[in-house]
């Protein structure tokens, strides 16, 4: 029977099948065409400008960095602005600072520190553009696709990978790599003509925005309280620490292992594009026949095997299909990652966590990058590839201590039973603190049960924004538990309960499976007063706040 979504239309057969994602990533591919070519004149322009190999290396760092400067409040700017204008905004960013690098070496005044300047600008746009983008694919396609079409962004980044690098040695060959610098410019302005065009249906959201601060720490507090996306974002920083020898080394293995050119380093990226496009390929049916944790692995060692067989071969037909290998083990991990970061999280925090896991990955990238031109410097490029591909060990010894969940198959869709109770006290959005405590009935024979239910409880509470989480026991009346908790504001509670997702409905039932029978738990809220202070009843009617905290005519 055809599959179909919540409004009765077809699913389509893939993700290429709705318009807006078919659109935008083909203008993705454009642009990541542009940003491959820019990488390689940059690299290039930099072994020009200095022959230092931590220079050649903090190119790729100084476009990293700021993916983890940036990462949490970019995640926080994704989940409470119009996703659509936030990329626009980065498109546009990036747009002026590569023309503003073309001009400049056009004009022949870049320096070493101008040249990692203006990456860093760049890195700055995809450190605002990445979340949003990341986010915004779960709007564009229906939730069976979302897997496939996080694989095809990667596909789409490595297609790119493939073929550009090989072009960008061309353009930097023939007309020096300033004209690479002016070709990443002009490939920002197709993705710019398509946003502009997107007529994104913004979700209703009848609360106000979180600020700032709050929103950041709300997407960290639901990640650490996330064990499982805990373990992704460990797994995931080790592999990017290690696997970044490569990508900032290339260079030097043209120029010095290989002993070519420009041309010669665009082919070396290219072999290790297309593992990375074959891998991209069949993502899909790999996921399906494999577990998560036997992917990663798989991944580690294939990038094993080609970091260390690029590190001890000289002849540029041993040293492509290694590449290819270690591309292949390259883009398969991070695409997991990725996919199972967005899986494992509900759409209203979905931005923060990518941002965390850009954070922990580009962040382990930046650092590798330095950590192994350092070496190369020191012991020579050869050895710092092989030492980079034989610590990947450790990503298998960390495997045995935290193994990958496989996510996506809890429904993280807000449950939407929730309605905001009426109080015969006023509050408003900035009453509080509220106070919130929950009577259970308990029999002896539960109380174990009831007490290992209430420790994934807290976690859920903890997880979605609750302060002060208790549990406590009367003592004159030993079947009588109270759970006890806080939110800052009204406001924070009512954000608080809209969290709620359908996965959470099992704590909530087993909760109520120990309770005693023929009666509910008693639920009772409360508002901090302070002594001395003016009671709001007191206040001049006119001035009196509404018993609803919630008008979506003030709001919106």
């Amino acid at each position: 029977m055809e599959d179909r979504q919540a409004g009765g239309s077809a699913i389509p057969a893939s993700p290429f099948g709705v318009p807006i994602y078919r659109m935008i990533w083909g203008a993705n591919l454009l642009s990541n065409f542009g940003t491959l070519i820019q990488s390689i004149g940059a690299s290039w322009m930099m072994v020009s400008l200095s022959g230092s190999a931590t220079l050649v290396a903090l190119v790729q760092a100084s476009t990293t960095l700021p993916v983890m400067m940036l990462a949490l409040v970019s995640g926080a700017v994704a989940d409470n602005f119009d996703r659509r204008k936030i990329m626009l905004a980065a498109q546009t960013l990036m747009l002026c600072a590569a023309s503003a690098l073309a001009i400049c070496g056009l004009l022949g005044v870049l320096t070493p520190w101008m040249l990692l300047a203006f990456t860093f600008l760049i890195g700055c746009g995809t450190a605002l553009n990445g979340p949003a983008w990341q986010a915004s694919v779960g709007e564009m396609v229906p939730k069976p696709l979302l897997s496939s079409a996080i694989a095809y962004n990667s596909m789409s980044f490595n297609i790119a990978r493939s073929v550009g690098p090989a072009l960008g040695g061309v353009i930097v060959a023939a007309a020096g790599a300033a004209s690479a610098f002016l070709v990443n410019a002009l490939s920002y302005v197709g993705l710019i003509a398509v946003l502009l065009g997107w007529k994104r249906e913004v979700p209703e959201n009848h609360l106000p925005r979180e600020r700032l601060g709050s929103a950041v720490g709300a997407g960290v507090r639901y990640v650490l309280m996330s064990p499982a996306l805990k373990t992704i974002m460990v797994r995931a920083g080790v592999f990017g620490l290690f696997s970044s020898a490569i990508s900032s080394l290339m260079p030097l293995v043209a120029r010095d292992l290989v002993k070519g050119g420009p041309l010669t380093y665009g082919l070396l990226l290219g072999a290790f594009g297309l593992g990375a496009v074959a891998a991209a390929v069949n993502i899909s049916r790999i996921r399906t026949n494999f577990s998560t944790e036997l992917i990663v692995r798989s991944a580690s060692l294939a990038f094993l095997i080609g970091a260390v067989g690029a590190g001890l071969s000289r002849s540029i037909l041993l040293t492509m299909p290694a590449l290819a290998l270690a591309g292949g083990g390259w883009v398969l991990a991070l695409s997991t990652f990725n996919a199972s970061i967005q899986l494992g999280s509900p759409r209203w925090v979905v931005a923060r966590a990518v941002s965390l896991y850009q954070l922990v990955t580009f962040g382990g990238m930046a650092a590798g990058s330095w950590l192994f031109g350092s070496l190369a410097d020191a012991r020579g490029v050869s050895a710092a590839l092989i030492i980079a591909g034989l610590l990947q060990l450790i990503v298998f010894a960390i495997g045995l201590l935290r193994r990958l969940p496989d996510m996506g198959g809890d429904n993280l869709d807000p449950l939407n039973r929730w309605r905001e109770p009426e109080t015969s006290v006023p509050v408003e959005a900035r009453s509080g603190p509220v106070v919130i405590t929950i009577e259970y009935r308990v029999p002896r024979e539960n109380w174990q049960a009831f007490m290992d239910v209430m420790a994934e409880r807290r976690r859920i509470r903890i997880r979605d924004g609750a302060r002060r989480w208790r549990l406590l026991q009367d003592l004159n009346d030993e079947t009588l538990w109270i759970e006890r908790y806080q939110a800052p504001t009204w406001l924070d509670y009512v954000r608080y309960n809209e969290r709620r997702t359908h996965a959470d409905i099992a704590n909530s039932e087993a909760l109520h499976a120990l309770h005693v029978e023929d009666e509910a738990p008693v639920v009772r809220r409360k508002i901090e007063r302070h002594p001395g202070s003016p009671y709001p009843g007191t206040m001049d009617p006119a001035d009196e706040v509404t018993p609803s905290m919630i008008d979506p005519a003030r709001y919106t």
